[in-house]
């Protein structure tokens, strides 16, 4: 088959391992910046253009979109989904997980457990949405926000308050959850691919923070999940309409809270991790559903 893989940078680790994993299963592979891509809007004869040519077929689309470009990013693949193209992971689906917002409103929906999260934009009323989530020590985070970038542990009630207030003098969109003090700064990320959990990791937040980002100094061990855990992973990846993702789950005392769902999970440190071949296996997951040759065009 042909793939393409939509990258801003093909140097990332993640990026790196899954040419690589394709290229040992026999795949053709191109990586391609989507910022660089133009786009011929034309029912007829639908195409996208890099550097003055046309690009060709390809029978799959990995999209490696960081959230900085994701509305560019989701266009580009969605006029390759036009084009036949098979996506690892949809373009709606995408733009689903990464609006916060909405994806923990869907989840939510589907009775999956969550912290307890609060709205808001310019609330006349901040102690109000303070005890909305149970009080003090509470997390804000900004909508926007990635990676633990603006996301706030408030560890009193006065703290809170002056979070939130500042916040909202910065005209944005915010989130206020409860904080699962029993998870004590851990969390488990479970790899999702296709109808299984295919690795899974207990990160813990360097000395200090309450993030458990790897990229910020946290530490990770490979962890046995349980059979809820294993569950709850697969029904939140299935009700955002992803194939693979990441799914964060805090383990508090009332059972698994499913924190963030992340479509474009990063492999460096779940491989390095489990020693387990992730790679390997989206591309396997790719081969059972992409349709070698299609072209939307030709209808063959």
């Amino acid at each position: 088959m042909r793939i393409a893989i939509l990258s801003r940078d093909g140097t990332l680790w993640s990026c790196r391992r899954l040419r690589e994993a394709a290229i040992q299963r026999g795949h053709l592979v191109d990586i391609i910046d989507p910022l660089s891509c133009y786009m011929n809007i034309n029912p007829a004869a639908p195409s996208v253009h890099d550097k003055g040519r046309q690009l060709p077929h390809y029978d799959a689309v990995i999209p490696r979109i960081g959230s900085a470009i994701t509305f560019y990013g989701t266009a580009v693949l969605r006029q390759f989904e036009m084009m036949g193209s098979w996506p690892l992971n949809e373009s709606v689906a995408i733009t689903r997980a990464r609006d916060k917002l909405r994806s923990l409103q869907l989840l939510a929906r589907q009775g999956i457990d969550l912290p307890i999260t609060g709205f808001a934009h310019s609330p006349d009323d901040t102690s109000d949405l303070i005890d909305l989530v149970g009080g003090a020590p509470l997390v804000v985070k900004l909508v926007e926000g990635t990676q633990g970038i603006g996301v706030v542990l408030a560890e009193t009630r006065q703290a809170a308050e002056s979070v939130i207030d500042a916040f909202r003098g910065l005209n944005a969109h915010i989130l206020v959850q409860e904080y699962i003090r029993e998870a004590k700064g851990r969390d488990i990320r479970c790899l999702v691919v296709g109808d299984r959990v295919v690795a899974a990791i207990e990160r813990q937040a360097k000395e200090g923070d309450f993030r458990s980002n790897l990229h910020r100094g946290g530490t990770s061990r490979v962890v046995n999940i349980t059979p809820r855990e294993r569950e709850i992973a697969l029904k939140a990846v299935l009700t955002l309409g992803l194939e693979v993702a990441g799914v964060d789950i805090l383990r508090a005392e009332r059972g698994p809270l499913v924190m963030e769902v992340n479509a474009s999970p990063g492999l460096e440190g779940i491989e390095k991790t489990t020693g387990l071949d992730i790679a390997a296996q989206m591309i396997g997951w790719i081969e059972r559903n992409a349709r070698p040759g299609f072209c939307l065009k030709t209808g063959g």
